[in-house]
């Protein structure tokens, strides 16, 4: 179905943002490229044209205030209005918390948390004075459950929680038809973990099991259309954490604490400093394109993301199970009364 909604995805450059700017174009979308690198952005707008979508690229900053209000104004300057605005730029430093500077960790929680706060002002702007619209925020398990080795990653994201939870309640007492939902994802197959500043002896790598980034972009342009709901979670690791987190918090302490520094790493080299201060596909750079480098362990699809994405589907399916079971009961009742 060609929905033909002007969407703005900033991160759009690699990983996640790449799959969902794909994701949307071939639905027809007109989308929006924020992101710092140039040759990752030049790479998704032709990916946006052969789907059939339509391409503007802004190149940002997204913890500059300014610069992100300007790409929103850019956004309406060519499109007319914004009809749904992704978060999903982010930044981050693998090592333990006493080994990252106090710079190195500002600018992960500026470039993670106010990112999205900033993207959410902005798409606001636009949004409130035509009371609709859509903002999706990008999480992960992390929201709810730090982990070592990613505290301000961690710390942000669960910065992003709460925010949004905020804003939503906002937007409900005003009655706005401006929605807010987040998506929390589990392991994504990205190059996120060639770009992350690296501190620890082996190479960085998410925990598994590991999901492809286009199973989180069709969770992203699911929510997009599906607002109502206040979070979507993706992967049935993501959900065994989160319900872990909120019944044995303490016991999950211990275990992330045994076995989650080795989770988190592998043998190999890791070199350079990230994409911290500067882009990986900046002018000396090259596209990394969504995925990362774990292709061969990756799953494809989620069953559990299924359920969440079709969760009314489902419960109208036992409704009517359960009622046509009671009929068949009360019919055999009647037959043999007679």
């Amino acid at each position: 179905m060609k929905h033909g909604k002007v969407v703005v995805v900033t991160g759009a450059s690699g990983g996640v943002g790449r799959a969902t700017v794909r994701a949307f174009a071939e639905r027809g979308a007109r989308i929006a490229l924020l992101a710092r690198g140039r040759e990752g952005l030049a790479a998704a707008a032709d990916e946006v044209q052969q789907a059939g979508g339509e391409a503007l690229v802004v190149s940002v900053d997204m913890a500059d205030a300014k610069a992100v209000d300007d790409a929103a104004q850019k956004v309406v300057d060519a499109y007319g209005h914004i009809d749904v605005w992704v978060n999903n730029a982010f930044s981050g430093v693998f090592a333990p918390f006493t080994e990252i500077t106090p710079d190195e960790f500002r600018r992960v929680t500026e470039v993670t948390y106010l990112g999205y706060v900033f993207g959410t002002r902005a798409a606001l702007r636009h949004m409130l004075p035509r009371n609709r619209g859509t903002i999706v925020q990008v999480g992960s398990a992390l929201a709810y459950r730090g982990i070592p080795l990613q505290s301000a990653y961690c710390g942000a994201k669960h910065a992003i929680q709460g925010f949004n939870e905020s804003l939503r309640c906002e937007l409900l007492h005003e009655g706005s038809g401006v929605r807010t939902t987040m998506v929390q994802l589990p392991g994504v197959n990205t190059p996120q973990f060639d770009w992350v500043l690296n501190r620890m002896p082996g190479r960085a790598r998410p925990v598994a099991p590991v999901y492809q980034p286009e199973v989180a972009a069709r969770a992203v342009v699911h929510a997009a259309f599906h607002a109502r709901r206040r979070e979507y979670w993706v992967g049935g690791s993501t959900v065994a954490t989160l319900i872990a987190n909120a019944v044995v918090p303490g016991v999950l302490d211990r275990y992330l604490a045994r076995t989650n520094f080795e989770a988190q790493q592998e043998e190999g080299e890791h070199g350079g400093p990230g994409n911290l201060w500067a882009p990986a596909d900046g002018p000396h750079g090259r596209d990394f394109g969504a995925h990362g480098r774990f292709d061969e362990e990756a799953v494809a699809g989620s069953r559990q993301d299924w359920l969440s994405r079709n969760r009314a589907r489902m419960g109208m399916g036992l409704v009517a199970a359960v009622a046509g079971g009671l009929g068949a009961a009360v019919t055999a009742g009647i037959r043999r009364r007679g």
